[in-house]
């Protein structure tokens, strides 16, 4: 009876987080039709490259939806990541560092390349939760990583629409530099590697810890930091309140994020000195 009341809960999740995405799509097909917004076809040609490139991992290398999904969830952050930086350097090499962090900068400027790259990233995040959904790749009656990409989709769709804090959000997505290696270590465990003693295994959760705290942790807390220390130079209206919402949200689930992850790793030290002691 428990377990059915569960499946219920799950099951009226899924419906809430359809809903709200099937909403979404119409926002930007109304957007893109009706107000002639075509610059905003970036984020269909994102849902479309990601959902073809989930077809190909699905018939070439495995018809497992997690696998599948994490495999495209590995490219999404490998190309976002490139994205950024290349973004940023080219920025650098261009302009030169001094004002890159005006709040000018940040709210009313857009770099070069930095609205397509935004609206591609923010089509992944629209087939990820398609996906996920489809496939049931979530649990709990509040799957935080639906509510994730779903905060998600809402701050970079009122953004793109608005044409503000584009530079902004940019740097929010430093963080796929750390989502590369926690996606790498679950196709690593999928393929059977999980012996802690090894050298791959050791290097790849250096990496994990150092780009979880500085490429995630200590960018995103920057983030808040700046928007409230410039909080007195942004115009009256919704992008103030939507940009300290979203960080809230995204600071609150880097904390979950952390302890999970200090727990998979506690986790797997544990079975490997296990499982040393009995050989």
């Amino acid at each position: 009876m428990a377990r059915a009341s569960h499946n219920e809960r799950e099951n009226r999740a899924g419906a809430f987080f359809l809903a709200t995405l099937l909403l979404w799509l119409v926002s930007v097909l109304f957007e893109i039709a009706f107000n002639d917004r075509r610059e905003l076809l970036s984020i269909l040609a994102g849902c479309c490259f990601y959902q073809a490139a989930n077809w190909v991992v699905r018939r070439r290398v495995s018809r497992d939806p997690l696998f599948v999904n994490t495999a495209v969830s590995l490219l999404h952050s490998t190309v976002t990541s490139a994205s950024v930086v290349f973004i940023l350097l080219n920025l650098w090499s261009r302009d030169g560092y001094k004002d890159m962090l005006e709040h000018s900068q940040l709210v009313g400027a857009t770099w070069p390349w930095a609205y397509k790259a935004l609206c591609f990233s923010c089509g992944y995040f629209a087939y990820d939760q398609w996906d996920m959904l489809q496939y049931r790749l979530y649990s709990g009656w509040i799957p935080s990583i639906l509510v994730h990409h779903l905060i998600l989709l809402i701050c970079f769709t009122l953004a793109l629409y608005r044409n503000v804090t584009i530079n902004y959000l940019i740097l929010t997505l430093i963080c796929e530099i750390h989502s590369i290696f926690l996606h790498m270590r679950k196709v690593r465990r999928m393929a059977g590697i999980r012996d802690a003693k090894s050298v791959v295994v050791k290097i790849e959760w250096v990496l994990n810890w150092v780009s979880f705290f500085v490429a995630r942790l200590a960018a995103h807390v920057f983030i808040t930091a700046k928007l409230i220390i410039d909080a007195s130079k942004f115009e009256k209206g919704i992008e103030l309140p939507l940009a300290l919402f979203g960080m809230a949200g995204m600071n609150f689930l880097n904390i979950g994020l952390g302890i999970d992850l200090f727990s998979a790793f506690k986790r797997e030290m544990w079975t490997s000195k296990s499982n040393c002691r009995h050989e």
